[in-house]
């Protein structure tokens, strides 16, 4: 795991020349993807060439997955779902290690046993062991090594519900995403769901925090409803910053612009959220388009104008990866992310004097 700077005297300080302290908020395969490029700068992540800066990562996942095999894991032994912060540990990790494939093994046969994963059979397995699914992530991050840091957006148990546009009422992330309606508004049950300490202590120690991509009502919303993180968020001197996604995800976000997804979050959040808004410029190849027609997801339209309106500053890169899917390219995205962060940690300094405290 990356190593945390101690504090002089219980003061943490900055300088021009210390790692970077990226926090990423989501979840999915939006999530592991930013981490996948960001392992490249961190800290504790050996290399004959380093990139630099280097950077300490953490990242917020979302726990609210009711599906596959970490429903099956959540129902059976009332535990929070595994799946996405799996994702990210072998994101994070080596990744030719045996144990990081072996965490993302899928069992394909066998009574009980097929379509689990062993990651989240051992995450089940050490949560009951030790009584506490955090500690069971940073005990797994441990074994595998991983180049930052994972915190479950909550360790408490919540569901996800919807209001949908046509006034009906949606509850589990699952229903949600096959709703077919618009979504409206999204909250918690509870409602009085509560960060860790550490998930705080990050975002408020971070040059940057960043949303997505990811799906955006049940991946990266979810994050924000939890109670004072997005308070969090809005104190921390960081630069806030948002990976628009690269297409419509059927159910969820259909006809929405970018600059819808930027209103979105901030309405759920309860206010200004997002300085920047990373939107994509390369163009999607005709066949995928069509291809995607068919699945009635099309390209999200980059509305510049309503994002400034919004206060949000548009960042147009060339984000798209090669290869027969629409995804956001992970050293691309991680580039992105490095810049802002570089952008922020001297615009801290400035505020607050070279070399001073939080």
């Amino acid at each position: 795991m990356a190593p945390t700077r101690k504090p002089e005297n219980g003061v943490d300080r900055l300088s021009a020349h210390a790692p970077l302290r990226i926090v990423a908020i989501g979840g999915g395969t939006g999530l592991s993807t930013v981490l996948k490029g960001l392992k490249r700068y961190a800290v504790s992540y050996q290399r004959e060439t380093p990139l630099t800066p280097s950077v300490e990562i953490t990242a917020v996942v979302t726990v609210t997955d009711d599906g596959g095999s970490s429903g099956r894991l959540r129902r059976e032994f009332d535990i929070l779902p595994p799946g996405d912060i799996r994702n990210c540990m072998a994101a994070l990790a080596e990744d030719e290690s045996l144990m990081t494939r072996l965490f993302q093994y899928r069992f394909a046969s066998g009574r009980g046993l097929k379509g689990h994963s062993f990651g989240n059979l051992f995450l089940a397995a050490l949560t009951h062991m030790t009584g506490d699914f955090a500690k069971a992530v940073r005990l797994s991050s441990e074994v595998l090594a991983i180049n930052g840091r994972i915190f479950p957006s909550t360790a408490e148990n919540v569901t996800l519900r919807a209001h949908l546009e046509n006034g009906r009422v949606v509850d589990g992330e699952t229903r949600i995403s096959r709703s077919g309606s618009p979504i409206h508004t999204l909250e918690l049950q509870p409602a009085t769901a509560k960060p860790l300490a550490d998930t705080i202590k990050a975002i408020r120690e971070a040059d940057l925090i960043t949303l997505g991509p990811g799906s955006l009502f049940t991946s990266l919303i979810p994050n924000l409803l939890v109670k004072g993180i997005p308070a969090a968020i809005q104190r921390s001197p960081a630069i806030k910053a948002c990976f628009v996604n690269l297409m419509w995800q059927p159910g969820e976000t259909t006809g929405m612009s970018a600059s819808d997804h930027i209103e979105a979050i901030q309405r759920h959040a309860g206010g200004r959220l997002i300085d920047y808004a990373i939107v994509n410029t390369d163009q999607i190849a005709d066949n995928l388009l069509v291809r995607y027609a068919r699945e009635r997801a099309m390209q999200v339209t980059n509305d510049l104008d309503k994002l400034k309106a919004l206060g949000v500053q548009p960042v147009g890169m060339r984000l798209l990866a090669q290869g027969d899917k629409v995804r956001h390219d992970s050293d691309v995205v991680a580039v992105a992310a490095v810049e802002l962060a570089k952008k922020a940690r001297r615009r801290i300094l400035q505020q607050r004097g070279k070399g001073g405290t939080r």
